[in-house]
């Protein structure tokens, strides 16, 4: 097939009708999304800096024929939520000819009830994806790409934020850890991502928060970390101070959101220490 030198990344369409959707709040602050697709901005930012790259968001824009046509090979994350637009992205990539690469929760979990999709990347991708694009390249890419372990976030990347239009958006989004401590009935995160939270350096969350900035970001930004307070000590000791201290630097140019356990209401430093930083609002 040949070198794949342009790829596009989609982001299917959430439901309106459905909790992840915001469809009907947006409207009152005239936006067309409520988060960007940080899984996606993460993955642009491990492809080969040689590449032509270009994100559609079907909850911004809509997916054309034109944009599929321009691609060698179409990149897509989803959940399970999004399962009915994800689809549509496979019913266009058939219709051209391109392959379907998938990853995310949903196609990691489901791949097997996934016939229309090419390839997966099951997992985390950090440590699989120069191989995937490798033999995408040279034609003899597999249909599973196992993940091979769970990544070291201390030499994570910044996420291509530079791919998005800021204004289509009325929140930003970075992940400082991955994984919990529980093991809630409820919940399938300390399955896909291990008991043991993983975290990046304070000084990697910052180079995230200063790349926002820099590209002219001002208000909220969510730390998606299904447990933000998964490792509370290190929370306390080194990334709040820093966040506080860029965030003073910085004329607090944000405020951040975030989910975290209930546990938190026991900690009065650390509460006193998100308020400092700039957190005003926490999902339980």
């Amino acid at each position: 097939m040949g070198r794949m030198n342009h790829i596009l990344m989609v982001y299917p369409r959430v439901p309106p009708n459905t909790y992840w959707s915001y469809h009907y709040a947006l409207k009152f602050v005239g936006k067309k999304s409520a988060f960007p697709p940080l899984g996606l901005l993460t993955v642009a930012a491990l492809l080969p800096p040689d590449r032509e790259l270009k994100i559609v968001d079907m909850n911004v824009e809509t997916l054309t024929d034109a944009h599929v046509r321009w691609a060698d090979v179409v990149f897509v994350s989803a959940m399970i939520v999004q399962q009915e637009s994800l689809m549509q992205v496979a019913l266009h990539c058939r219709r051209w000819g391109r392959p379907l690469v998938a990853g995310g929760p949903y196609p990691t979990v489901s791949y097997r009830n996934l016939p229309q999709v090419d390839h997966f990347v099951l997992g985390e991708v950090e440590d699989s994806l120069s191989q995937v694009v490798a033999d995408l390249d040279r034609g003899v890419a597999r249909r599973i790409y196992p993940s091979p372990g769970r990544p070291d976030l201390r030499t994570s990347v910044v996420p291509r934020f530079d791919l998005l239009d800021l204004k289509a958006y009325s929140c930003m989004s970075i992940q400082y850890s991955r994984g919990c401590p529980f093991h809630c009935e409820f919940c399938d995160i300390w399955k896909l991502y291990g008991n043991r939270p993983r975290l990046k350096p304070a000084a990697g969350v910052l180079a995230e928060l200063e790349a926002l900035y820099r590209l002219g970001w001002r208000g909220a930004v969510f730390f998606v970390d299904d447990n933000f307070i998964g490792n509370r000590l290190r929370v306390k000791r080194e990334l709040l101070p820093a966040l506080i201290a860029w965030q003073r630097r910085r004329g607090f140019p944000f405020r951040f959101l975030t989910e975290a356990s209930i546990n938190l209401a026991q900690d009065e430093a650390l509460l006193t220490g998100m308020r400092r930083a700039g957190f005003n609002e926490v999902f339980i």
